[in-house]
């Protein structure tokens, strides 16, 4: 902790931290591990292990556990993808349809159960709309529609099912749009759709191409789509939340789908990783696109991707139709790959405008605040996220032992 003052952070206040993931949810049994990674310039501040990466077997934490991320993959996608944009392969404002023909005749919902009444959308749907999700598209888990129904009977959303990237662009096509493009905000596979665009612009599946383009210029060593042969022992058990605080084991580390390849790629949810990894993932976002020498993204880039894209410049509140949220929304609009703050006070929480961020359903965190130049990436396995509200609360925590804002 000795570099913590000379990055302008507080080390006594740093170390609350600590004791409030100990003792509000790790010692009472709330999660079953947490690791919490705090950066400035580039430069790690502060580390919080505390806890079991397998509670089944006793296995504690470590620095390199293996962590689900599930959305937090959308980011990595999101770069990808902008990485093609920066080439000419594509541009934010292209039909989505130019580059996927069967999303040609995508109809709104209107009424039925399949067949389905729809009526056209007022314009087609663009690739920007794929990234800041105002694509029409939904996900099946929100149970909270017609076209969400129809999604869980085709199992769209299934990794380890019987369809891939191809198969899953098949049965997507044949349902409708809950919205036309750019009308409302809703939480969907709007970004497996973009691992899909990235996929077959480059003409290679879409594991290797994030491995060439960013895993492997970024030394991101540990994050792939599942966990390496040999590696087994280092990946962490993921609960889902039990009545009274308890935990219900929901995917056992040793027994877990993730320990082969999927069938289904998805750029929306599929990736694991470590702290470690995605922190330098973070660090290259702050930093404008670069990290140690290899470059990702140029800066423009970046910032375009940083700032607000919801349509008249609204919040998530204003514009969300999702049921589905990773924090509170006011103040916080949604740039290409993660949500953005442009208004620091209607948050309530210490934060930067321009900042940046978005989780996993097993409550991962991280945050990118080019401002303070602070990275952040929380990692622990318990479903859903919004059981407890622990990223507002380490937002806070960190920015109190934050002395010399830059602001």
């Amino acid at each position: 902790m000795g570099k913590a003052k000379s990055h302008g952070f507080s080390k006594a206040r740093l170390e609350r931290i600590d004791r409030f993931l100990a003792e509000k949810y790790v010692a009472p049994g709330r999660l079953p591990c947490a690791q919490f990674l705090l950066a400035r310039d580039g430069e790690v501040v502060h580390q919080t292990l505390l806890g079991q990466q397998d509670p089944e077997r006793g296995v504690a934490i470590a620095e390199d556990t293996i962590f689900r991320i599930y959305s937090m993959t959308k980011p990595v996608t999101s770069v990808a993808l902008m990485s093609l944009v920066e080439e000419g392969l594509v541009a934010l404002d292209d039909p989505v349809a130019r580059h996927i023909p069967e999303f040609k005749d995508l109809g709104v919902f209107a009424a039925g159960v399949d067949p389905y009444l729809t009526t056209p959308p007022v314009r087609p749907m663009q690739v920007v709309d794929l990234l800041r999700h105002t694509s029409g598209l939904t996900y099946g888990f929100q149970n909270r529609t017609n076209v969400d129904a129809a999604y869980r009977k085709l199992k769209l959303e299934d990794m380890h099912g019987d369809h891939d990237l191809e198969g899953f662009i098949q049965r997507l096509a044949k349902l409708p749009l809950e919205f036309s493009p750019g009308e409302a905000w809703n939480y969907s596979v709007s970004t497996d759709v973009c691992g899909y665009l990235v996929q077959k612009l480059c003409g290679k599946p879409l594991d290797q191409v994030l491995q060439e383009r960013i895993f492997a210029p970024l030394r991101m060593v540990d994050t792939g789509f599942h966990v390496p042969e040999g590696q087994q022992g280092r990946f962490a058990a993921c609960y889902n939340a039990a009545p009274g605080g308890k935990l219900k084991l929901q995917d056992d580390a040793q027994k877990s789908p993730y320990l082969a390849p999927p069938a289904l790629l998805s750029g929306g949810g599929g990736l694991v990783s470590t702290a470690a990894d995605y922190m330098r993932f973070a660090t290259m976002l702050v930093n404008g696109g670069e990290l140690d020498g290899a470059r990702i993204l140029a800066p423009k880039t970046v910032r375009l991707m940083a700032s607000n894209h919801l349509p008249g410049g609204q919040d998530l509140t204003q514009l969300s139709r999702s049921l589905f949220s990773e924090s509170t929304n006011a103040g916080i609009g949604f740039g290409l790959g993660f949500a953005v703050v442009f208004d620091p006070a209607q948050t309530l929480i210490p934060c930067s405008k321009g900042e940046f961020y978005w989780g996993g359903a097993a409550s991962t965190a991280f945050w990118v605040d080019p401002l303070e130049k602070v990275t952040a990436v929380f990692m622990t396995q318990l479903l859903p996220s919004s059981t407890y509200p622990i990223r507002r609360e380490l937002r806070t925590l960190a920015y109190s032992a934050l002395m010399d804002s830059n602001e």
